[in-house]
């Protein structure tokens, strides 16, 4: 748990993903492509990565990956920031963190 609020704190746009998982690539590209920049931790390169999953579930994320963080908050798994990005609420919500690490 220490590990997941550590660098949730330390990083502007963070994203929880597994090398393996389709969605996890799909919100990523999204982001790049909005000039986000973020910084992917993969779960399945992590020793820690199966204890950093129980954490981000206990944070609430109803998936475990990708689990996205945006200033320090959550933001949620591909329905959620889907959602904003499709109310035109996600770019806002990056502006503010300067769309880069």
């Amino acid at each position: 748990m220490e590990k997941v609020a550590r660098m949730v704190s330390e990083n502007r746009v963070l994203i929880f993903s597994k090398s393996t998982c389709c969605l996890s690539y799909t919100v990523l590209v999204l982001f790049q492509e909005l000039g986000a920049n973020p910084v992917v931790h993969e779960l399945d390169h992590d020793p820690d990565g199966r204890e950093m999953e129980k954490a981000l579930k206990r944070l609430g994320c109803n998936a475990p990956v990708p689990a996205v963080f945006v200033g320090g908050d959550l933001v949620g798994s591909t329905n959620e920031v889907m959602s904003l990005h499709l109310s035109g609420s996600l770019i806002p919500l990056l502006r503010r963190y300067q769309m880069s690490n």
